[in-house]
């Protein structure tokens, strides 16, 4: 899954335009959001978007799963991973 989660970051710097992180600066188990990396709500926003077009899945928006989804970089991976079978 090292793959899957080196292009969830490299997803994460181009469609949100991060210029000064690269993807080994993005701790794959660190949150995303507050704390973590920093990004807020709009951010979110754009990130589903970005993952629904490159992965071809469905996000379901506004629930307490999804957020859940969304706390890291190794999270997203498992969803993602879960919704390709």
């Amino acid at each position: 899954m090292t793959t899957l989660n080196n292009d969830i970051k490299q997803l994460i710097i181009d469609c949100l335009d991060l210029e000064d992180i690269s993807v080994d600066d993005i701790d794959t188990d660190a949150p995303l959001f507050g704390e973590g990396l920093g990004l807020d709500s709009i951010d979110a926003l754009e990130l589903g978007l970005a993952i629904k077009k490159q992965f071809d899945i469905k996000i379901e928006a506004n629930s307490d799963a999804t957020k859940a989804h969304f706390y890291s970089v190794a999270s997203l991976a498992s969803f993602i991973e879960s919704q390709r079978v």
